[in-house]
């Protein structure tokens, strides 16, 4: 792996894996889909405006509104709808760590998608993720850190997130990489707005933690973290994955710094799992991949 890689990739996790804890911070002040709404829509035009002025992109044609359309259904509307809901109820580490499974999702789900026999050692992998997750989170449960329905919410969003990207990867795209981004927050964004006008009922604070917050979550989140992410995949796929390791790590930092979350010897044995499931994970992928 090269230097530059490397760098990208660190660059990619650490910004990932800020989401959860700038969303706390936002959530001192408006409700949870009122926040994701405004970084949506707000991060979407951004990026189509660069996209069309700067890079002179055409615009979507055909099928491609559908395709566009879809994968802002699964990777935001879905994905960052439950996310949202959950991360109101969970600790800010639970969610990065709870992110970082998505991996051993995709690996499972696109098995059945393709018909491929999953392969005992990506069931290992799962069920690894899964018990780290499960023991990480078991004192927070205790001490109201986290609640199940949270944890649902999380689960789901991680099962849409699976789901998009694997459709991500089927799709021969002709767009720019800026571009794809820029629709599919903004469609996405938009297909949300029905439920966030829906579920609204408490009052929203305008102010400067909001406004922090949401800048925050778009620039490098939405467009840093994301451009990097998409950039790995097509760089190599399989070590893109591996970067997704140091997500939890960098969750955990964040919330015990910024938001004064505990960390306890069940969330160093619960990551150790993810990690070691992660890595069985993305080694069976290299594996298939090299044809051994």
């Amino acid at each position: 792996m090269n230097l530059k890689l490397l760098l990208l990739g660190i660059l990619f996790a650490a910004s990932w894996a800020s989401a959860s804890a700038a969303a706390k911070f936002g959530l001192r002040s408006v409700e949870p889909l009122v926040l994701f709404q405004v970084r949506f829509l707000a991060a979407g035009l951004i990026m189509l405006g660069y996209s069309f002025i700067i890079q002179k992109d055409r615009w979507p044609k055909g099928k491609e509104w559908r395709e566009l359309t879809l994968f802002g259904l699964l990777n935001v509307t879905l994905y960052l709808s439950f996310f949202v809901l959950g991360i109101k109820e969970v600790a800010a580490g639970i969610g990065s760590l709870s992110t970082a499974t998505n991996p051993l999702f995709i690996s499972i789900i696109s098995a059945f998608w393709i018909g491929r026999h999953v392969k005992g050692a990506e069931w290992m992998a799962v069920l690894l993720g899964l018990t780290g997750v499960g023991i990480a989170t078991y004192p927070l449960l205790q001490k109201s850190y986290a609640t199940p329905l949270g944890l649902f919410y999380m689960f789901l969003s991680m099962i849409s997130y699976s789901v998009g990207t694997l459709y991500y990867s089927k799709i021969d795209w002709k767009l720019s990489r800026t571009a794809i981004n820029g629709w599919q927050v903004f469609l996405g964004g938009m297909l949300m707005l029905p439920l966030t006008i829906l579920l609204h009922k408490e009052p929203n604070l305008f102010d400067l933690n909001f406004t922090l917050s949401v800048l925050w979550l778009i620039f490098p989140v939405s467009i840093l973290a994301v451009q990097l992410w998409l950039y790995l995949l097509e760089v190599d796929p399989v070590k893109a994955s591996f970067f997704l390791f140091l997500c939890p790590i960098f969750g955990f930092i964040y919330s015990y710094l910024l938001l004064d979350e505990p960390i306890t010897y069940h969330t160093f044995l619960g990551t150790a799992l993810v990690i070691i499931g992660l890595y069985v994970g993305q080694r069976e992928k290299a594996t298939q991949k090299s044809g051994k």
